[in-house]
C-alpha cells in the first residue's frame, strides 16, 4: 500500500481471537481478508495476511500493526498469520460446518458434535470409522471426511513448519501447491529445491532454511544449487550459458566457498547430464540442458526445412515482382525486389531492415502472393500489438505466436505431431523471439511450408534467453536480404532519420524545427525532467497534435526504478490523469479505476491475453471485487486476486514496448538511468512512435546512450548453424 493511502496507528503486536467471516482468501496465492473476534477487542476487527487455508471457527494468531486504510478504514496486517484448530464447541460446529471438508455442511456438522462433542476432531483423525454411528454417515462417507481432514492437517503442518523456519505469506502457499502433502520432507532432504522450483524464492532464505536444518556450507546440495542460481540469474539477463571461469566465480562470490571447491561439483553437473559443458571459440561454457537442446534443435530444424522442395517451385522470380508491383500499386526498391526474389528460391530467408524501408510492403506482397496461387500464408508476431497493425497493413489476418500455436498451460497444441496448416508462415518483429518460442515454432511448422523471418536486427534482442535473429544473420547459413533504401515519405520524417542516426553511433540533430515529428527538452534534473513531462503530456502534445494523453501518448523508460522509472512515473501519471476513488480496487499497493491504463505482465492462457497487452479499465465492481478491461475489441473480467496480472501502465519499460507501436511516445533521458541507457535501447524506443517522439532529459545522457553498445549475449545458436 502506499505511504499516502496508510498511518501506522500502533507499534507490532499480537493478535488472538476466532474466525467469524472469510471475507476473501486466494487459494493460489494464500492472501485473506478476516473477520476475526479477537480477544480484548468489543467489535470484530478485519485482519489481513497470508495463510494456505482459513476456516470460520479456527483460532487465528497473527503478528503485525494496525494500520488506517482510506478506503478499507482500520485493519490488522499481519507479517504473520497461523491459524489453528477450534477450542470451544460453538466454533468447532461452525468451523466443521464451514465447507472445509467435502459434504459435512452445518446440519450434519451439529450432529457430529451432538454425537461426539469435543473430542469429534480425533474421532475424524484416529478413528473415522466411528462417524457411521451419526445418521447419515455410510463408511464410505466416514472415510472421505477423514481424508478430507488428513489433507487440511497435512496443510497446517507444513505451515507450521514453514513457518518455523522463517518462510510465510504467499510462498507458502506457491511451496504447497507445487509439493503437496510430501513438501516437509522434500524441503528436509533439500531446502535448496525451493530456489529451483518455487518461482520469488530468494537463494539466502533457502540458506537460511537449510542452515536451520543443519546442512554444512560446504555440502554438495548447496555447492549444486548455488551454481544452478548463478546460471539461472544468467538466463534472466538473456544468455543460454555461461563461461565456466564466469560461473565460478560468481557462484564463489554467493555461497562464500573456494573457486577450487567448486569445480568438482561442476564438472559432476556436467558428466551427469543436469549441466552442458561446450566448448565456443576455445573457452569452456556452461549451458541450462534445455536452452542447450533448444538451440540444437532450431539449428537443426532451419536446416531441415531449407533443404525442402519450395511450395513455390516453378515460380518465375523476375514474373512475381511485376505482378506484385500492379497489384499492390507500388514500385519496389531494389533490396525489396531482390527479398521477393529471393522468396521464391529460398525456403528459409530473413529480411531485415530499419524503420521506414518497406518490411510491411514486402510482406503485403507475400500475402498476395499466396492469395493469387491458391497457397496458404500465416502471419504472425510476437505481441498482440505487433500482431494487430501486422493484420491492419496487409489486410490480412494475423495473430499473436501464442495463439497461432494454440498455447494452453500445457505448452501449445501445435506442434510436430499437430503442425500448422499452411504453406508460408512469415514471422514478423522476429528479433523478439527467445529461444523456447522460437523452438516451439518450428516444432509446429509443417516440412513442405517454407519461413519467411521478418524484423529489425538492430532493435533490442527478447525479453527471454538467446538472440535469435542476430544469431541467424550472423550464422550465413541463411539467405538474408537487408533492405536498405529509405523511402521518399518516410525521408521526410525527423523519426526516421534520427532513428537511423542513432543506429550508427551518431548523436542526432537536436535543434528545434517548426513542424517537426521529433523534439528534444533539455531538463538537467529528473524532477525538471518530470515536470516538463506533466506539462507535454497534459496539455501540449494534445493542443498541438489533437492525441489524446492516455491513448495516444506512450511514456517509455530505460528501466522500474528510480525517479524516472516506471513505478514512480505511473503513480504520478495516475494522479493527473485518473486520480483513484471511491469506485477502484485496490491491490499490493496499486489501485485500478475506470480509465485506468493497464499492461498485462504474465501469460493467461485461459483468457487469451498475453505478456505486454495494453488496455483500459472500462468497469469496476466493487461489490463482486472485478474489473473489466477492453484489449481492443475484447473484454476481459479479472477477480480482486487476479489483479496481479496487471500493472498501470501510463509508462512502460522499452523492453515490455518491444514490438508496439504508438501515436507519441516520451521517453526521459537522464544520467541516473545510465546503467540502462544504450544504443539498442534508445533506438527501440524511438522506433516505437508512429506520429511524434520527444525526448526529455540531458544532452549529456543522450550522448552517452548513443556511444554505448550492449553486452552481447551468450549463445550458442550462430556456432551450430555454423556447424
Amino acid at each position: 500500500m502506499a505511504a499516502s493511502d496508510q498511518e501506522a496507528l500502533l507499534l507490532s503486536e499480537h493478535l488472538v481471537g476466532s474466525i467469524e467471516r472469510v471475507t476473501f482468501h486466494n487459494d493460489e496465492t494464500g492472501f485473506c481478508v478476516l473477520r476475526v473476534k479477537a480477544r480484548g477487542h468489543r467489535k470484530p476487527v478485519v485482519v489481513v495476511g497470508h495463510a494456505p487455508s482459513v476456516a470460520i471457527g479456527e483460532v487465528v494468531e497473527a503478528s503485525g500493526g494496525w494500520l488506517h486504510d482510506r478506503n478499507h478504514g482500520v485493519q490488522f496486517r499481519a507479517s504473520e498469520l497461523m491459524t489453528s484448530a477450534p477450542t470451544t464447541a460453538e466454533d468447532l460446529q461452525r468451523f466443521l460446518g464451514s465447507g472445509l471438508l467435502k459434504g459435512v455442511g452445518p446440519s450434519l456438522a451439529q450432529r457430529l458434535i451432538a454425537s461426539f462433542g469435543a473430542r469429534i476432531l480425533d474421532v475424524i483423525e484416529t478413528k473415522p470409522h466411528e462417524l457411521t454411528r451419526v445418521h447419515g454417515i455410510a463408511m464410505a462417507k466416514a472415510l472421505s471426511i477423514g481424508e478430507a481432514w488428513a489433507e487440511h492437517r497435512a496443510l497446517k503442518d507444513i505451515a507450521s513448519f514453514l513457518n518455523a523456519h522463517g518462510i510465510g505469506g504467499f510462498l507458502l502457499t506457491r511451496i504447497y501447491r507445487a509439493y503437496g502433502v510430501g513438501a516437509i520432507d522434500i524441503i528436509k532432504a533439500n531446502p535448496y529445491r525451493l530456489v529451483l522450483d518455487i518461482a520469488g524464492f530468494e537463494f539466502a532464505l533457502a540458506d537460511q532454511v537449510a542452515l536451520q536444518l543443519d546442512v554444512e556450507p560446504t555440502a554438495a546440495i548447496r555447492l549444486q544449487a548455488g551454481l544452478s542460481q548463478v546460471l539461472s540469474d544468467a538466463v534472466r539477463e538473456g544468455h543460454s550459458g555461461l563461461p565456466a571461469e564466469e560461473l565460478l566465480r560468481q557462484a564463489s562470490r554467493l555461497l562464500d566457498v573456494p573457486e577450487a571447491e567448486l569445480k568438482p561439483i561442476l564438472d559432476a553437473q556436467c558428466a551427469s547430464g543436469q549441466l552442458v559443458s561446450d566448448e565456443l571459440d576455445g573457452r569452456r561454457n556452461v549451458f541450462l540442458k534445455s536452452l542447450y537442446g533448444a538451440e540444437l534443435f532450431i539449428a537443426q530444424r532451419l536446416k531441415e526445412i531449407a533443404q525442402g522442395l519450395h511450395p513455390w517451385n516453378g515460380f518465375d522470380p523476375e514474373q512475381v515482382i511485376v505482378d506484385a508491383e500492379a497489384a499492390i500499386g507500388v514500385r519496389y526498391s531494389p533490396s525489396q525486389r531482390q527479398a521477393l526474389a529471393s522468396a521464391c528460391r529460398s525456403k528459409v530467408l530473413v529480411v531485415t531492415g530499419g524503420p521506414g524501408v518497406g518490411k510491411t510492403t514486402l510482406i503485403r506482397s507475400l500475402t498476395h502472393l499466396c492469395a493469387q496461387h491458391e497457397l496458404t500464408i500465416a502471419l504472425c508476431a510476437p505481441t498482440g500489438r505487433a500482431a494487430k497493425r501486422l493484420s491492419e497493413s496487409t489486410g490480412f489476418p494475423a495473430k499473436t505466436v501464442h495463439r497461432l500455436l494454440e498455447a494452453s498451460e500445457g505448452g501449445f497444441r501445435r506442434n510436430a505431431k499437430a503442425p500448422l496448416e499452411c504453406n508460408l508462415l512469415v514471422v514478423d518483429e522476429t528479433s523478439m523471439l527467445d529461444i523456447r518460442l522460437m523452438a516451439a515454432l518450428l516444432r509446429a511448422l509443417p516440412d513442405e511450408a517454407s519461413l519467411v523471418l521478418v524484423g529489425d536486427v538492430d532493435q533490442l534482442p527478447s525479453i527471454g534467453p538467446g538472440q535469435i535473429l542476430s544469431d541467424i544473420i550472423a550464422s550465413g547459413a541463411v539467405p538474408v536480404v537487408h533492405l536498405k533504401e529509405v523511402f521518399r515519405q518516410e525521408r521526410e520524417s525527423r523519426i526516421i532519420t534520427v532513428a537511423h542516426a542513432i543506429n550508427r553511433g551518431l548523436v542526432p540533430d537536436l535543434g528545434h524545427q517548426p513542424d517537426s515529428d521529433f523534439y528534444f527538452v533539455e531538463a538537467d534534473t529528473p524532477s525538471e525532467a518530470m515536470a516538463k513531462m506533466t506539462i507535454l503530456i497534459r496539455d501540449r502534445i494534445p493542443r498541438r497534435f489533437g492525441l489524446d494523453p492516455v491513448r495516444d501518448v506512450q511514456v517509455l523508460c530505460a528501466m522500474n526504478r528510480g525517479r524516472l522509472g516506471t513505478h514512480m512515473l505511473n503513480g504520478e501519471l495516475q494522479q493527473l490523469f485518473n486520480l483513484p476513488g471511491l469506485e477502484s480496487l485496490h491491490r499490493a499497493g496499486w489501485s485500478y479505476g475506470p480509465g485506468d491504463k493497464v499492461m498485462q505482465v504474465r501469460n493467461d492462457y485461459d483468457r487469451d491475453v498475453y505478456n505486454g497487452e495494453v488496455g483500459i479499465v472500462r468497469e469496476v465492481r466493487r461489490d463482486h471485487g472485478e474489473l473489466t478491461v477492453a484489449f481492443d475489441d475484447r473484454l476481459v473480467v479479472y477477480s480482486l486476486q487476479e489483479l496481479d496480472e496487471l500493472a498501470l501502465a501510463y509508462a512502460v519499460t522499452i523492453h515490455k514496448a518491444q514490438g508496439s507501436e504508438y501515436p507519441a511516445v516520451v521517453i526521459p533521458v537522464a544520467l541516473q538511468q545510465a546503467s540502462m541507457l544504450r544504443r539498442k535501447l534508445l533506438y527501440t524506443g524511438v522506433t516505437r512512435a508512429s506520429r511524434l517522439v520527444i525526448l526529455v532529459g540531458s544532452r549529456a545522457a543522450l550522448v552517452q546512450a548513443v556511444g554505448s553498445e550492449e553486452e552481447p549475449r551468450l549463445s550458442r545458436l550462430r556456432h551450430w548453424l555454423q556447424a
